[in-house]
């Protein structure tokens, strides 16, 4: 048997670049594929990659339509963002 690399919601959080508070709330809120032991929230490497891909080839060019197209775009590139414009 294979194994499954199991990450904290820290080593979400790291992952997606995210707060460790957001992470919480999107697995507590079930947008983030997570599961709870002891009362602590896990995730496996594998679900949480898969999620990403989804978000990625969503229709939406700017992310999760969810979220108003908010997540996955930190680098957009539009006067509101560019420095100097």
């Amino acid at each position: 048997m294979g194994t499954t690399e199991i990450l904290t919601i820290k080593e979400v959080a790291e992952l997606l670049r995210i707060g460790e508070k957001t992470a919480y709330t999107m697995a507590k809120d079930g947008k983030l594929p997570g599961f709870k032991v002891g009362g602590q929230w896990r995730f496996r490497r594998a679900d949480i990659d898969a999620w990403i891909q989804a978000r990625l080839a969503s229709d939406s060019p700017r992310g999760n339509p969810d979220d108003g197209g908010r997540s996955l775009d930190t680098t957009a590139d539009t006067p509101a963002t560019r420095k100097g414009t």
